[in-house]
C-alpha cells in the first residue's frame, strides 16, 4: 500500500479554505472569506443603537458606492461625437456607431469645441446630467506614470502590467497601484484610515451587496458581503423560539459558542459564531428600518442599490456615520452579440446601459427621500474601455475609458478630464483605437477620497502613486 505524504495546513489555510467549505456545507453565509469579514465587535457601550430606535441620518454622515461594470465598458458609445466629429467617428465604428439622431445631446459647462452626445439608452442619466447632479470623467485608465503616445511606443516608461488582461485590469483598478503587489484596496485603505468617525464596528462600514472584491480590502476594516435581501443565515434558521427550526438554530449557536479543545475548532466556532450574531443584528436593524418608498426597477443594479439604500437608512442604528458600498454588474465584455439585428441602438450594450441609468436614478431618488443626497456619491469603473474599431459583431479589450459620478454634491453638468482625440493611429491610440488615459484611477479615487475626508496629508497612504499625477483633484465634487 502506497503511503500518502500529508501536509499539515496551517492557520491561514485552514480559515481561507477549509473553514470556508465546512460553511458552505452547512448553509452558512456562502462563504466565511467572502461574507464574514469585519473588524473587532464594538467595545462595551460603544454599540449601535437598539433595533427600532430610529435616528435621523447625521449631518456629517458620508456614503460613497463603487459601481463596477465588470468586463469592460465600451464608453465609446457612452459619450459620442455629434455635429462635425460624427463623420469620423461613423466611419471609425462603423456597425457600432449609433445614428446621429438618436443621441441624446449634453451641453457640457466647460468645452473643447467639439459637441456631444450620450446613448440613447442613459435617459435618466441623461437627466441627471442635465439638472446638475451627474458629471462625466473622460478618458480614465489605469496608469503608474502620466503617458503620451511617444513613451507608450518607446517603453520609456513603465505600464501597467497585463494592459489588456480582464483580472489584471479589475484589480488593478481597485488597488490602484499597478506597478507593485498590493494586498488591500483604495476602498479599504480609505475606510482603515476614517473608521473614526464611526461609533460602532459590530456591522463593517464597508459592505457588498456583489460578493468580495479587492477595493474593499483594507488592514482594519474588513468588507462585509450580504445579498440584495438582506444578511444569509443558516438554512432552516427561524425567529421562532418554538419551532424545530427555531430550536435547532440555538442549538447550533450554543455549539459554535463552546469552548473548543484546538486552534482550528476554537478559530472555526468563533468566526462562525460572529457571522451568526453579525447576520442576526444586522437583519433585526433592517427589518425595523422600515421601507424606501423610492420604486427601483427590479434588476441585478435595482435589486443591488435598493439594498444600499436600506443599508444608508440605518446608518443611524448601525452606529455608522461613513459607509462605502461595492455593487457591480456583469456582461460589460461585448466581443459579441454587441448589436441586436445589426442595430446599435437596442441589443445587450444598449440594455446594461439602461440597467444602470434607471438603477442608479432610482437610487439618487432615494438618497433625495431620505435627506442625504449631498452625502451620498455613486461612481462608476470598468475593468477598461474598448476598441473604437469595430471587430464586426462588437468590440475588443481598449484601455482607457469614461465614468459617470452621480449625486448631490456632484458639480454635474460638465466633463471632466481629457476626451482623447478620436482617431484611428492618431496621438491617444495604442492601436485599433485602444486610448492611452488622459486621467489615471489615482486621480479619479484622489478626487472621491478626498470629498469623502481623506486628508491632503493622509491621500498618499490610500492612493501611494498620487504624487506622480498633476491633478489630485479633478473638481468634480
Amino acid at each position: 500500500m502506497n503511503k500518502k505524504t500529508t501536509t499539515v495546513p496551517t492557520r491561514r489555510d485552514f480559515l481561507g479554505s477549509a473553514c470556508c467549505a465546512a460553511v458552505g456545507a452547512t448553509g452558512l453565509l456562502s462563504t466565511l472569506g467572502s461574507l464574514r469579514l469585519m473588524g473587532a465587535a464594538a467595545s462595551p457601550g460603544n454599540g449601535p443603537q437598539e433595533p427600532g430606535r430610529a435616528g435621523a441620518i447625521a449631518g456629517d454622515y458620508k456614503a460613497l458606492i463603487c459601481l463596477f461594470l465588470n468586463g469592460g465598458n465600451d464608453a465609446n458609445n457612452l459619450i459620442v461625437p455629434r455635429g462635425s466629429g460624427y463623420a469620423s467617428y461613423r466611419t471609425a465604428r462603423s456597425n457600432l456607431a449609433l445614428p446621429e439622431a438618436s443621441l441624446l445631446g449634453i451641453s457640457p459647462t466647460t468645452s473643447d469645441g467639439r459637441s456631444w452626445g450620450l446613448h440613447p439608452a442613459v435617459t435618466d442619466l441623461h437627466n441627471l446630467f442635465n439638472n446638475g447632479k451627474a458629471a462625466l470623467v473622460a478618458n480614465v485608465g489605469t496608469l503608474v506614470y502620466p503617458t503620451t503616445k511617444t513613451q507608450y511606443t518607446a517603453r520609456s516608461v513603465p505600464l501597467p502590467p497585463q494592459l489588456f488582461s480582464h483580472s489584471d485590469q479589475q484589480v488593478q483598478w481597485q488597488h490602484s497601484v499597478p506597478d507593485r503587489p498590493a494586498s488591500t484596496g483604495w476602498g479599504g485603505r480609505t475606510a482603515d484610515l476614517l473608521s473614526a468617525f464611526n461609533t460602532s464596528d459590530q456591522i463593517s462600514m464597508s459592505i457588498s451587496i456583489a460578493g468580495k472584491n479587492t477595493f474593499q480590502i483594507g488592514n482594519k476594516i474588513s468588507q462585509y458581503a450580504i445579498g440584495t435581501g438582506g444578511a444569509t443565515t443558516l438554512s432552516g434558521s427561524t425567529s421562532s423560539a418554538t419551532s424545530l427550526d427555531g430550536i435547532r438554530f440555538r442549538a447550533q449557536k450554543d455549539v459554535f459558542a463552546l469552548s473548543q479543545p484546538g486552534l482550528f475548532e476554537t478559530a472555526f466556532g468563533s468566526a462562525t459564531g460572529d457571522a451568526i450574531v453579525s447576520a442576526d443584528l444586522l437583519n433585526t436593524v433592517l427589518s425595523a428600518s422600515g421601507t424606501i418608498a423610492t420604486p427601483f426597477p427590479n434588476t441585478t443594479v435595482g435589486n443591488q442599490l435598493r439594498m444600499v439604500a436600506r443599508l444608508i437608512a440605518a446608518s443611524p442604528t448601525l452606529g455608522l456615520k461613513r459607509q462605502i458600498f461595492f455593487v457591480q454588474l456583469g456582461g460589460w465584455d461585448t466581443h459579441a452579440g454587441q448589436l441586436t439585428n445589426t442595430d446599435p441602438v437596442t441589443g445587450a450594450h444598449a440594455n446594461l446601459l439602461e440597467q444602470v441609468s434607471q438603477g442608479v436614478n432610482a437610487f439618487y431618488n432615494a438618497t433625495v427621500e431620505l435627506g442625504v443626497a449631498n452625502q451620498v456619491t455613486t461612481f462608476t469603473a470598468s475593468d477598461f474601455g474598448r476598441t473604437y474599431r469595430s471587430n464586426g459583431d462588437g468590440s475588443d479589450h481598449g484601455w482607457g475609458s469614461h465614468a459617470f459620478v452621480v449625486g448631490g454634491a456632484v458639480k454635474g453638468t460638465n466633463i471632466y478630464g481629457t476626451m482623447p482625440n478620436l482617431t484611428i493611429n492618431g496621438p491617444d491610440d495604442t492601436g485599433l483605437g485602444r486610448w492611452i488615459p488622459t486621467t489615471s484611477v489615482d486621480e479619479y479615487a484622489a478626487t472621491l477620497a478626498t470629498w469623502f475626508g481623506v486628508s491632503a496629508t493622509d491621500l498618499p497612504v490610500v492612493l501611494p502613486n498620487i504624487g506622480r499625477f498633476q491633478r489630485p483633484n479633478l473638481g468634480f465634487l
